[in-house]
């Protein structure tokens, strides 16, 4: 199928089923005889819809899913995604035992593909790289046996950086998307034993490079709201309570943008930063609490617009590691979710 083709049949395919959605559930007071009527024209049109459409759609937020972990980048997920749609659409289903598991293959090689290019692209990227934030709703899920906000947040993606493409695919598909052994060891072309290696290998690499804490929103959201309230005050004694002693300071900016080009390490340095930046720029801008990456953080705004994504690591007590996304191309994608608006979120 021609690759312009298959997009806008998926365009047109996914208008369907916005519609037929919108049928049922927003024309509950209008006259039955209509939502009948409004149904049955939907129907026949949505039976035009292929089984392969219906299938991917199906699947379509794991995928997104995967992707979005794999790569830190909803631009190149969702290139992965329509990708493996096509391929979807070109494949023999007649010798495809189970749908899910195909298309999760597809996109996993796919995406292993891609983070080897983009793994080399990164060296030549100007400071320190951080994934692209997601806000709120537009937060890709993960499967249902692994709703947990912490494998989404930027401290866990960032840490997923330091494993090679198929370790990170590995370690997901099995930690993250709860995939058996055997499917990931067809997926990765590697034997069971093999797979459990290396998902062992990369759990020991993660759990050597930087503990992971369980920590409650709640704890969170107060460190957050202290670290602001400190930089207001300019209370330099209560910032280096709040940061660890080894805490870092992740800043960035893609060279489009002023931010410090390495990694800063240590609380009295992180706290010099933090000062030096609130004085340059952010107290000027508008604070709003909301979910970045499935957790607690501030967007930052100025003039109206997004300047910053401020998400931190902590273990509940101190601000472990501050990652701040200045990035305008990456923040250009959020949407109107990041949009300041008084009645979502805190603003300060």
């Amino acid at each position: 199928m021609d690759r312009a083709l298959a997009r806008e049949r998926w365009t047109r395919e996914s208008s369907l089923r916005h519609l037929a959605h919108g049928a049922t559930t927003q024309c509950h007071d209008a006259p039955r005889s209509f939502v009948f009527s409004v149904r049955v024209i939907l129907l026949g049109a949505s039976r035009h819809m292929s089984d392969r459409a219906v299938q991917f759609q199906q699947h379509r937020p794991l995928l997104q899913g995967i992707a979005y972990r794999m790569l830190g980048s909803r631009a190149d997920a969702d290139d992965m995604v329509q990708e493996a749609y096509l391929r979807w659409h070109r494949a023999d289903l007649e010798r495809v035992q189970t749908p899910r598991a195909r298309l999760i293959a597809t996109t996993t090689r796919l995406c292993i593909d891609r983070l080897r290019k983009a793994q080399v692209e990164r060296e030549a990227y100007i400071g320190p790289w951080l994934p692209e934030p997601v806000v709120g709703d537009a937060a890709p899920g993960a499967d249902v046996a692994s709703e947990l906000a912490s494998d989404l947040s930027v401290a866990f993606l960032v840490m997923l950086e330091r494993l090679a493409p198929e370790e990170r695919a590995a370690f997901l598909l099995r930690d993250v998307f709860n995939t058996d052994y055997p499917d990931i060891g067809r997926i990765l072309a590697r034997n069971e034993a093999s797979c459990r290696q290396v998902v062992h290998r990369a759990r020991e690499r993660l759990r050597r490079d930087k503990p992971r804490f369980v920590v409650n929103e709640a704890a969170r959201t107060r460190l957050l709201e202290q670290f602001v309230a400190a930089l207001r005050a300019e209370d330099t004694a209560k910032l280096l309570s709040l940061f660890a002693t080894d805490a870092t300071w992740t800043s960035d900016g893609g060279g489009k943008t002023k931010a410090a080009r390495k990694v800063v390490h240590g609380a009295r340095h992180v706290t010099r930063l933090a000062l030096g930046v609130w004085r340059a720029i952010l107290s000027r801008a508008t604070y709003r609490l909301m979910r970045i990456n499935g957790e607690s953080g501030w967007m930052t705004f100025v003039d109206g617009r997004p300047f910053a994504s401020i998400t931190i690591d902590t273990d509940g007590t101190h601000i472990l590691a501050v990652f701040v996304v200045l990035n305008p191309d990456k923040l250009a994608r959020l949407g109107s979710a990041a949009l300041p608006d008084p009645s979502n979120g805190l603003l300060l």
